[in-house]
């Protein structure tokens, strides 16, 4: 955490701002507020950055993200989420299914269907993206965050053990 502390703005935003998907935003608007006493003071100051924010600069934090599944504009770091949820072996029929319900999802909402990956299986994925794409829009808006958060708290523990 020194080290993250240390760092000019140029270098906190190269270390730490693609914990927000194409959003470096996030980390260049937390950086003011250090020095960050540990992880979660450093995650608080920029979760409260993206909660801050206007709904359009939430709303494009959330289209930055991939739709699951694909291949799109995907960094590394969703690829390897993805990829560890099984999101890159699915079948024929469950790639069908994902896709349709992405589609579905993307329709209805207007950003791709979120949902912090790490620790689920590509079933548990496809079951949750089917229950929530019949949500009210408020609602659906932020449990997305949430997820975005849950997204960035578990990349942040992968830079800053």
């Amino acid at each position: 955490m020194e080290e993250i502390n240390r760092l000019d703005l140029a270098g906190f935003v190269a270390a730490v701002g693609p914990v927000f998907e194409h959003s470096p935003w996030v980390a260049a608007r937390a950086w003011p507020h250090r020095p960050f006493a540990d992880l979660p003071a450093m995650y608080d100051a920029m979760t409260r950055q993206v909660l801050d924010a206007s709904r359009d600069e939430q709303l494009a934090l959330l289209r930055a993200h991939p739709d699951l599944g694909t291949r799109a504009r995907m960094s590394v770091a969703s690829e390897g989420e993805q990829a560890g949820a099984g999101l890159d072996r699915l079948t024929a029929v469950q790639y069908d299914r994902l896709r349709a319900a992405n589609a579905r999802y993307h329709d209805r909402f207007g950003f791709p269907f979120l949902f912090a990956v790490k620790g689920s299986t590509a079933s548990d994925i496809l079951a949750a993206l089917e229950a929530r794409v019949d949500g009210a829009w408020d609602a659906e808006f932020e449990t997305a965050l949430e997820q975005v958060f849950r997204i960035a708290r578990f990349r942040l523990q992968e830079i800053v053990p």
